[in-house]
This record gives C-alpha cells, sequence and structure tokens, in this order.
C-alpha cells in the first residue's frame, strides 16, 4: 500500500494540496473538500466495530457463568489476539501512514488536550503496575494454569505502552492518506479498548460484588461470583496460598480502577481521531486558544479550600466505613457506617447542586459569545456526560422505588431516600453547567485582538500622559493617521485596552472557584465507589425488594458507568476552569 494517492480521495487531495498552499487562510471549497466515499467509509469501519463488540460481550458474558462451557482463558485469547493487531496496526501508522507526503495537512487544536492526555499517562502506569501484579499472580502457579493467563497481561503491558504513545504524539492529528485503513485500525483499537474495559469491569464488579455478598447468597449465586475471578474447575489445584500470592491477587484488584479509566479515556481519544480522518480544518475560524492554566493567580482560593475540605472529609468516610463495614460482623457499626455515608454524601451532593446552579446563573449576565464551531472533542464529551449520567440516574431510580414501596421505614432509608434524589439533582445541575462551559468562547483578551488593539499593544512602553498631551480634551479622537485604515480611538480606550488583560471580572473569578470545588468534590466521589464504598451492597432495602440476583446485577451494569462520569467530569471541569 502505497503513501500516495491509492486511497478513495487521492485525485482531490493533490488539488486541495495546491489550494492550500497559496490560499493558507481560506476553507477549501465545499465541494472539493469532501470524500468521495466518506459516508461508505465510515460506514464499513463502523460495522467492522459492531461485530467485534458484540462478539468480545458474548463472550466475556458467557464466562461468567458456570454452565456455559466459555473459560475465561478463551476471552484472554481474544483480547489478546485484537490487542496484537492493535499493535501491528499503531507500528505501521507511525513508520508509514504518518510519514507519508502530505498525510497530515492539518491538525485539530481541540483534540488531545494536555490534561487529558496527562490523565491517560497516569492511568497508564497503574494499569502497568497492575499487569506486573496480575504476571506475579498468574505465575505463582503456572503449572496448572493455561499460559494465555500469563501471556495476556504481558501483551496488555505491550499494549498499554505502544497506544499511550500513539495517542499523546498522534492524538491531533487529521490523515489525508491510507483513509479506509485508518479508519478500520481505529475503530478497531475503541472496539479493543472497550472489550478490555468489559473484562475489567466484569472482574473488579463480580469481585467485589463476592465479598460482599458471600454471607447472604445461595450457592448458586456464589458460584456465578466466583466466574471472574479463579473458575471452580481449578480452585482446588490452584489455591493462591502464599503471602506474595496474595499481595499480588489483592494488589491486581485494588488498582482495577485504573485500568477501567485507561481504557475509556483511550477510547474517547480514539473516537476524536476517527472523526478527523479526512477532515480539512478552516484555520480562519478554528482559533488555537493557547490559555495559560494558572491555578494560584487569578482566585479567591475559596472553591479550592473548600473542595480540599470536601476531598480530605470523604477520604477519612472512605477508611472508616471500609474499616467498619469489612472489618466487623456487628449490625450496629454497618447502620454507623452507613449513616455517616450517606450523611457526607448528601451534605457534598447538596453544595454541590447549590454552586452548579449559581455557576448556571452567572453564566446568564456572561457576555461571552457561543462557540458554535464544528468541534468533534466537545461532542463527544457532552455525549459521554449525558450517557454515563444514565447509569447513575438508573440505580438512583431503583433505589427510590425500593425505599417508597417498602416497608418499614427507618432513618437509613429516610437518607437513602434523600442520597438517591440529590444524586439525579447534582447530576442534572452538573452536567447543565459543564456544557454551557465548554460552548463559550475563551476570554477576549486570550484570543480576540482586532488590528488596531495589536497596534496600540505595540506601544506599552510609550509615556500613556505623552500621547494623551496630543489628544484635545474635548474628547475628540486620535486621527486616522495613527494607524491606517483603522477606526479612531478615544484615549480613555488606549488605556483601558493597556490595561485590561491584568483585570479579571468577578464572573470569571466566581466561574473558576466553581469550577475547582465541584472538580475537587467530584474526584472524592470517583474514588469512594472506585476503592471500595458501595452501600448498594451493604443497604438491604434494595437487596431485599430486588432480590440477591436483580439487584447485583444492576449495581454492577450501572455502577462502572457512573464511576467513569466522575473521571470525565473532572476532565471537562479541568476544561471550564482554563476557558474561564
Amino acid at each position: 500500500m502505497g503513501c500516495g494517492h491509492k486511497d478513495d480521495k487521492a485525485s482531490l487531495a493533490s488539488s486541495q494540496i495546491a489550494s492550500f498552499s497559496h490560499q493558507p487562510h481560506q476553507p477549501p471549497s465545499t465541494p472539493a473538500s469532501k470524500e468521495v466515499w466518506k459516508k461508505g467509509g465510515r460506514m464499513f469501519s463502523i460495522l467492522l466495530a459492531v461485530h467485534l463488540a458484540l462478539l468480545a460481550c458474548t463472550l466475556v458474558s458467557s464466562g461468567a457463568f458456570e454452565k456455559i462451557a466459555v473459560h475465561d482463558y478463551d476471552v484472554f485469547f481474544l483480547l489478546t489476539v485484537m490487542m496484537l493487531i492493535v499493535i501491528i496496526w499503531i507500528i505501521f501508522y507511525l513508520f508509514s501512514t504518518s510519514r507519508c507526503p502530505d498525510a497530515i495537512l492539518c491538525k485539530d487544536s481541540h483534540a488531545g488536550p494536555i490534561w487529558l492526555r496527562g490523565g491517560l499517562i497516569l492511568f497508564a502506569i497503574f494499569s502497568l503496575v497492575m499487569d506486573v501484579f496480575k504476571i506475579g499472580y498468574y505465575s505463582s502457579f503456572y503449572s496448572c494454569l493455561s499460559a494465555i493467563k500469563i501471556i495476556y497481561p504481558i501483551v496488555q503491558a505491550i499494549f498499554v505502552v505502544v497506544q499511550t504513545y500513539f495517542l499523546w504524539t498522534s492524538a491531533k492529528d487529521c490523515v489525508h492518506v491510507h483513509l479506509n485503513v485508518t479508519r478500520c485500525g481505529l475503530m478497531l483499537t475503541l472496539t479493543t479498548n472497550l472489550a478490555v474495559w468489559m473484562s475489567a469491569v466484569t472482574d473488579e464488579s463480580v469481585h467485589k460484588a463476592h465479598s460482599k455478598l458471600k454471607k447472604n447468597v445461595t450457592e448458586e449465586i456464589f458460584k456465578w461470583l466466583m466466574k471472574a475471578g479463579m473458575r471452580s474447575s481449578s480452585a482446588e489445584e490452584c489455591n493462591c496460598n502464599s503471602q506474595i500470592c496474595q499481595i499480588f491477587k489483592n494488589g491486581y484488584f485494588w488498582l482495577y480502577p485504573f485500568n477501567i479509566e485507561y481504557s475509556l479515556f483511550a477510547s474517547a481519544m480514539v473516537y476524536v481521531m476517527w472523526k478527523n480522518v479526512g477532515r480539512f480544518i478552516d484555520h480562519h475560524s478554528h482559533h488555537i486558544h493557547r490559555l495559560k492554566f494558572r491555578l494560584f493567580r487569578r482566585t479567591f482560593f475559596v472553591g479550592i479550600v473548600l473542595g480540599l475540605i470536601i476531598l480530605v472529609s470523604g477520604l477519612g468516610v472512605l477508611i472508616l466505613y471500609e474499616v467498619q463495614v469489612n472489618s466487623s460482623t456487628e449490625s450496629s457499626k454497618k447502620s454507623q457506617a452507613l449513616t455517616m455515608y450517606y450523611i457526607f454524601n448528601i451534605v457534598c451532593l447538596g453544595l454541590m447542586s447549590l454552586v452548579c446552579i449559581g455557576g448556571s446563573v452567572i453564566y446568564r449576565f456572561d457576555k461571552r459569545d457561543m462557540d458554535r464551531h464544528k468541534n468533534p472533542t466537545r461532542t463527544l464529551d457532552v455525549a459521554l456526560l449525558m450517557g454515563a449520567a444514565l447509569g447513575q440516574y438508573a440505580i438512583s431510580y431503583y433505589s427510590i422505588v425500593a425505599i417508597v414501596a417498602s416497608t418499614p421505614r427507618d432513618a437509613i432509608s429516610a437518607l437513602n431516600l434523600t442520597y438517591a434524589l440529590l444524586m439525579i439533582a447534582q447530576h442534572t445541575f452538573q452536567n447543565i453547567f459543564i456544557i454551557e462551559g465548554l460552548h463559550r468562547q475563551p476570554p477576549k483578551e486570550d484570543h480576540k485582538r482586532d488590528s488596531h488593539q495589536k497596534d496600540l499593544y505595540g506601544l506599552t512602553f510609550v509615556n500613556i500622559n505623552a500621547v494623551s498631551l496630543r489628544v484635545p480634551d474635548s474628547g475628540s479622537t486620535l486621527a486616522p493617521s495613527t494607524a491606517s485604515g483603522a477606526e479612531a480611538i478615544h484615549p480613555s480606550d488606549f488605556v483601558r485596552s493597556l490595561t485590561a488583560p491584568k483585570k479579571m471580572n468577578w464572573r470569571r473569578k466566581f466561574l473558576r472557584e466553581i469550577s475547582m470545588f465541584l472538580l475537587l468534590s467530584n474526584i472524592i466521589l470517583w474514588i469512594m465507589p472506585a476503592f471500595g464504598a458501595r452501600p448498594q451492597f451493604d443497604n438491604d432495602t434494595e437487596l431485599n425488594f430486588y432480590g440477591d440476583s436483580m439487584w447485583p446485577a444492576i449495581v454492577d451494569i450501572c455502577l462502572p458507568f457512573g464511576i467513569f462520569y466522575r473521571m470525565h467530569a473532572v476532565a471537562s471541569l479541568l476544561e471550564v476552569y482554563i476557558m474561564s
């Protein structure tokens, strides 16, 4: 496959390159810039992704049941093959496609922001540590296991390294060669990440459910819960008895949340790359906003201080909750832990809801223009926020129905009901606040300069008093000759132009405080369920109402989406903070 123009866009690319070279700031003409088989190429790659995703979902879900002859090493084999194919394609992209002449004519400045790539690297590091723990765990009794169980974490570690480098260097690319191969490769990469995510969610969620419910479930449910960990057929031969084996086993289960978030972050970035394949960006309207992240400047520190108080308090509640629920068998201790957990979350969610409402009101007075340019990254952010929130919505509504329909009602049920209602309200108000912030233009002084403003900023070292002496006191304007073709400028406007960047209005300051408070609060609300604080398994109301099989299944399906929502909200709020 050559680099040149053997794709479905060959004849068009050369003409567009010529037009770009003569008119770098003019958008390409509408009929010429469209790909001949764009919809067909996208549809083919989507169909490939759908079929692979269904196959992976079928194997992962089938491997969770005892009576189905699908083993966990069958799932590992499929995931290993998919990751190896993706690694080969990424190498091909880095050393062939991206190095072709005129392969990348433009880059999407909105794709792969630094905080998203930084988060990806952070999660990648923890994923690599998890793979090391997995290798150590399975190596402890390799003689009675299939070799694929040791090969899988090794291949996954290589996959994480290669994919992280690929996304760090190429997330902004708008590729214009090998279009269909690139689309299929990106969709295969996205599907592989989702398949790894499904496998990790199944393993981690069932492990958590097993540790919570092993004293209250029937033998059949107990066997089902064991499927994501050690299969019963090999449990006798492959018991993990040594201390080092237990450390490896517990270690990689604790690191699963980071691997889950890594897969979702990578999927989001790959999807944006897929949308940008063959895309021409209008450089005239697609501004590159070089905004500086100033954490300790232009702020009152109120949002940071309150957010840190919530974060530290939440960590304390999490530790006490884990100790009292998991280490104590007394029902009074369990009730105290649930009461403490619900009170903390009610206070936190209430404050976050009020702050989000205040932020939305402030946006009503914001004079910044709405950004209506095409932005695949922002479209994906909004879709993920709305979609991931459905998981927590579902859990909350199931809880509300169970609490209202159950009798008798006690104090914990009342707290649980308040918690569920506030969870729905907080998600709704926070989504409104974030979406409004993502659609706002950056501050004018950071990206919008008229020609006469640029000339004025060039006079920074001119004595303003000397300039004003040449202007009559009657309020007349400067002579038009000061800037050819520019509008006349009043001296007071001149002074304000020089001093404007040094000031920040109250709206921007409050929006920054709100964004930072919500960011830190979402971090603790992500940490608590991700690392074991799951009252859905400890509160008997829903469990008794829906049964031992239905309620754990609902939580296992919906809770990962709620956890992902919190982490994605953190990334979106950081962007809102920087854009404020």
